[in-house]
């Protein structure tokens, strides 16, 4: 089941050459583990609900374990401080829905379980 990487980065107002650093050797952290970027550093265009500020990052991965060993790994453990230096946000992983996933059917399950 595919699995996401997803940040919510807010930039410092100036880069410094430590996150250009970041963003030319990120790739090579994510290849061993079939990782590639889906959205990268881009500003929300509409926020129809709620605040967002700063800018969303998206990377898939083929499962949750190569986006969790990715993260985890030497190679990108150490580029981390090259962007917390001057970046502050959120990172989570996390899974994403199998093939066929039907939101309606998971609906009926939960309505069926607090009937229970």
């Amino acid at each position: 089941m595919t699995a996401y990487a997803i940040g919510n980065l807010q930039p410092a107002p100036v880069l410094d050459e430590e996150v250009f650093v970041y963003m030319e050797r990120i790739q090579d952290t994510l290849d061993p583990f079939g990782g590639h970027f889906l959205v990268h550093g881009a500003p929300a265009r509409a926020v129809p609900e709620g605040d967002w500020p700063g800018a969303l990052v998206i990377i898939g991965f083929p499962t949750y374990e190569d986006a969790r060993g990715w993260y985890d790994s030497a190679a990108y453990q150490e580029l981390i401080p090259l962007r917390t230096r001057h970046m502050t946000g959120d990172i989570l992983l996390i899974d994403g829905v199998p093939d066929g996933y039907a939101a309606a059917a998971t609906g009926a399950a939960l309505r069926a379980a607090r009937a229970a």
